[in-house]
């Protein structure tokens, strides 16, 4: 199989980009994990999917596989990818799109400074639609919650944005112990799923840096969904205010959140790095 694809990237988060409309595509768990392989094939973070919707109330379907081939439910980065991806390659020549995830329906919007924002949808913070395992029922409608990691006892805030992410508050972003706990973090066994584990440092009433070991990938230069999730964690704590800067190392996202009951707003940019072929 002759495969067409993109490499693109949101803040160093990258993607191999495939159009799955006007080509035929039908990849096994090895042909992901071969095109993810930074030695052996493209190399990338996640592998994003452009699909005929399946709903009449979208234009496009979104798949994510994660570095190791397994299918989630969303990312951010890779949606604003996605925006730009259809809107290059002539998929459609709408400014705002509507597309069907795993999770539900996101709102795409490339705007007039070439960024793209995001509707990601409401942050869901009851444990069980994360899901997380409470130690307590008492517990369960908690915004923090303790959870043995190793030999430590942290305190996160679980908190779904279609997808599940721990999210912990650190002293120093550069000297936290992303790989070892966030390895930890990941394979909790209170998160059933497996989760996304953020650590959070504040720096200002309007801005925080976030460093996140990813479900199925490690840590990342960025995490779209991350960043909304440490947002709405913060801001939901009393900790911080919207409009907020998120810092990663891949760079910066604007995360805006109104409080309960309304959604999660991304911007940042989308970039496109290559086109190229790969024989499978």
């Amino acid at each position: 199989m002759n495969l067409h694809f993109s490499k693109m990237h949101g803040l160093g988060n990258d993607f191999v980009v495939i159009d799955a409309i006007r080509q035929k595509v039908d990849l096994s768990v090895p042909q992901l994990r071969l095109l993810a392989d930074r030695h052996f094939g493209v190399g990338c973070d996640q592998i994003l999917m452009v699909e005929t919707a399946t709903r009449p109330d979208a234009d496009f379907r979104y798949r994510i596989f994660n570095a190791d081939g397994g299918e989630v439910e969303q990312c951010g980065n890779g949606a604003r990818c996605f925006m730009r991806f259809v809107h290059e390659t002539g998929l459609s020549a709408k400014r705002e799109i509507r597309v069907e995830t795993l999770c539900g329906i996101i709102t795409p919007r490339l705007e007039d400074d070439g960024r793209v924002s995001v509707d990601m949808g409401q942050p869901d913070f009851v444990p069980q639609h994360v899901p997380f395992l409470s130690d307590s029922l008492s517990d369960s409608d908690a915004l923090t919650q303790p959870l043995q990691v190793g030999a430590e006892s942290r305190e996160i805030t679980p908190v779904s944005m279609g997808n599940p992410h721990a999210v912990q508050l650190v002293d120093d972003i550069e000297r936290a112990p992303v790989a070892v706990e966030g390895a930890l973090i990941e394979s909790h066994p209170r998160f059933p799923q497996r989760v996304n584990a953020g650590f959070v440092q504040l720096l200002g009433p309007d801005h925080i840096a976030l460093r996140v070991f990813e479900r199925g990938v490690g840590e990342t230069l960025a995490c779209g969904s991350g960043a909304c999730a440490a947002a709405a964690a913060v801001i939901a704590r009393g900790l911080a205010r919207s409009p907020l800067t998120v810092t990663m190392r891949g760079g910066a996202l604007t995360i805006a959140w109104n409080g309960a009951g309304t959604p999660v707003r991304m911007t940042g940019p989308a970039v496109t790095v290559f086109t190229g072929e790969i024989e499978l």
